[in-house]
């Protein structure tokens, strides 16, 4: 029975994203198959065995530590504003980007980063039969994170079709950053966060080659954008440090109008009908839990988990889980868990739409009049993610 409803389930998201597809002729069907069995394979590998696992562990491990060094920065320059233990989101999480961004200028500058686009972006593709910049775009999403990412293209941002513009800010969505792996393991248990991270990243393009189908010639398939002039390193590093800045600025402005926003509404619901936005999501979502696998009495509560991590974010929706964890049955603590790992809610569309604006105005406003169907888009693969841990569990 359990097998049926993952089918059932697995059938309902493809037609939900073929029901906001650009061009449903376009799409290809056999690459679609071939990812859904990598990621068959992949969840059933990563979920009984340690290897996947200790691959994670080590690499959010070396990502913890460049954030400790980059807290060192924003200490000697904020230090004493915090109180121990209770650093603002802005200091802790928005200023690091700045010394990130300066990790990926030196990484551009000495030719790793594009040699790493041109070697993973070949393999990716082979599978996906997207763009090797879309591949590439979508692992260096989990590398360095959601707005981070932005900064390795953003050399090639402004040459982009608002299509495969679209593909980028999915993948971003899509996955989580490496950074805050660690924290995530802390809450869930590490093999659900494990697994999500490498099912999402087929997922992302899975969604995407439905939802936004095309065909990227070899001659649009940019990798590298040439610049005019060969900069200087210190050059090179005063530039890259004032868009890692700019990055985090526009992300925290966006941050505080959409989260207010969502605040708002939810206020105003609870007056008018007694109940909140978020918990009236969160009974919608109860279908979407049944045909991820989830059984049907465990429904209504796992569909408000969903919701609070779609309203809020996705440390907000494991905290709730934590709480209701013992009562759950193995089964669908997996699948939930597994579909709480990604960037997916309304904030993040205000994220990664000012990430690019602080980058490339033009087409930061582009992947704004896109939000909507990106966070769709996005979700969808929270749901795929789900449903293909649910064949394995």
């Amino acid at each position: 029975m359990n097998y049926l409803i993952s089918i059932v389930g697995l059938v309902v998201v493809i037609a939900l994203a073929l029901i906001v597809s650009n061009d449903r002729k376009k799409v290809k069907i056999k690459p679609i198959l071939v990812m859904i069995v990598v990621q068959l394979l992949l969840a059933g590998l990563l979920l009984n065995t340690h290897f996947g696992l200790i691959l994670i562990k080590g690499i959010a491990e070396v990502f913890n530590k460049l954030l400790e060094y980059a807290n060192e920065g924003v200490s000697f320059v904020f230090g004493g504003i915090a109180n121990e233990g209770q650093a603002p989101f802005f200091l802790g999480v928005l200023l690091p980007i700045v010394f990130i961004s300066v990790l990926i200028g030196i990484f551009q500058h000495l030719k790793i980063l594009p040699f790493l686009m041109k070697g993973i972006g070949l393999l990716l593709s082979k599978i996906n039969g997207m763009g090797k910049l879309e591949s590439y775009n979508a692992v260096a999403s989990a590398m360095v994170g959601q707005s981070e990412v932005f900064i390795t293209v953003k050399k090639q941002l402004g040459a982009l079709p608002p299509h495969r513009l679209y593909t980028l800010c999915a993948s971003a969505m899509s996955t989580v950053s490496m950074s805050i792996v660690g924290a995530y393991m802390t809450m869930i248990e590490p093999k659900y966060v494990v697994t999500a991270i490498v099912v999402n990243l087929f997922g992302g393009f899975i969604i995407s080659s439905i939802v936004n189908p095309y065909t990227v010639e070899a001659s649009e398939d940019i990798l590298e954008v040439q610049e005019e002039h060969k900069q200087s390193f210190f050059e090179m590093l005063g530039e890259y440090i004032m868009d890692g800045f700019k990055v985090a600025i526009i992300v925290g402005a966006m941050l505080i109008g959409f989260v207010g926003l969502m605040a708002a509404i939810n206020h105003t619901f609870a007056l008018l009908f007694g109940v909140s936005f978020q918990q009236l999501i969160g009974y919608i979502f109860a279908p979407v839990a049944i045909i991820m696998g989830v059984p049907l009495a465990e429904s209504v509560q796992a569909g408000g988990i969903m919701a609070t991590k779609l309203i809020t974010n996705e440390f907000v929706a494991m905290m709730d889980l934590m709480k209701v964890a013992p009562t759950m049955s193995e089964r669908t603590l997996g699948i939930i868990s597994v579909f709480l790992v990604s960037f997916a809610n309304f904030s993040s569309i205000g994220i990664i739409a000012g990430a690019v604006k602080g980058l490339n105005e033009k087409q930061g406003n582009v992947v704004a009049r896109f939000g909507l169907k990106l966070l769709y888009g996005a979700t969808l693969v929270s749901v795929l993610s789900g449903v293909i841990v649910s064949f394995v569990l």
